[in-house]
């Protein structure tokens, strides 16, 4: 395994609490992302940083209802399906700029993880913030060296800008709608998130929390 290693919570990697116990404010995780930026900056003087949020979500034929418009006194109705078959999505955000960068994968592990990472802006140097699951601490996995993998606090996916983009999609086109096979999932999938990824504006407004998109990236 190549490539860099931090935590955003401290310098030590230290197993996950049990619950979050502090509660997480705009400012401190402003403060400390700068300072991580800045270190990461530091290190690598002569390629711009890119700030980068991934995450992986599972989309397949279970379905389940999600709220919708109808005429007064009328209770809908929608079909859904109990099969359980998946695919997986890789996905990252950088929300300065509102770029998304997907893939569909049919497993989420560290092969999949290793494929998804390689030749992401190799001019640029990526500090990247994803959780702790366990293809990301694999051994195995290669990361590429212009990338610098960090931390997010543990169990706060609220502090991941990539489970808004998430969200879209579970609501369109998942939501109070099944599909008949893979195939159509994968189809809609695809449809989708080309769709988002031409979008920066609506990725921008999606993931531009105020404490990542207020960081100076590249500060001299």
């Amino acid at each position: 395994m190549s490539g860099h290693w931090h935590g955003i919570t401290g310098d030590k990697l230290r197993p996950a609490p049990s619950t979050l116990k502090t509660t997480l404010r705009p400012r401190p995780l402003l403060k400390k992302l700068q300072a991580k930026v800045d270190a990461v900056a530091v290190g690598h003087p002569d390629r711009p940083l890119r700030l980068m949020f991934e995450d992986e979500a599972r989309f397949g034929r279970m379905s389940s209802p999600i709220r919708c418009w109808a005429p007064a006194g009328c209770q809908p109705e929608v079909s859904t399906h109990r099969v359980r078959e998946y695919t997986h999505i890789f996905g990252v955000v950088f929300p300065q700029d509102g770029e998304l960068i997907s893939l569909i994968l049919p497993h989420a592990d560290t092969p999949a993880m290793s494929l998804y990472l390689a030749g992401r802006h190799p001019h640029e140097h990526i500090l990247m913030f994803m959780d702790r699951a366990g293809w990301h601490q694999a051994q195995a996995l290669v990361v590429p060296a212009n990338i610098t993998v960090d931390w997010l606090p543990p169990y706060s996916p609220q502090c991941n800008p990539q489970e808004l983009v998430w969200r879209e999609v579970r609501r369109q086109p998942f939501g109070n709608h099944d599909f008949d096979s893979m195939d159509l999932v994968e189809s809609a999938l695809e449809h989708r998130l080309r769709q988002l990824e031409s979008s920066p504006a609506q990725i921008q407004s999606l993931t531009g929390f105020d404490w990542i998109v207020n960081v100076m990236l590249n500060a001299k």
